[in-house]
């Protein structure tokens, strides 16, 4: 589980935007402006853009 002082501070690393942090089926960190999905592994959020997977639609 994330820190709350960090997720105020993440932001998406391609937009800027808001990022919202769920946990179920898996912890990921989502940008509903860019449809990209952030991993997060033992964790530490995966912020890399190469490395996001686009959200299913």
């Amino acid at each position: 589980m994330l820190d709350e002082k960090l997720l105020e501070i993440l932001a998406c690393p391609k937009c800027k935007g808001e990022l919202d942090y769920r946990t179920d089926p898996e912890e990921v960190l989502i940008c509903h402006s860019c449809s990209l999905a952030y991993e997060v592994r033992d964790d530490i959020p995966i912020m890399l853009v190469d490395e996001a997977k686009p959200l299913e639609k």
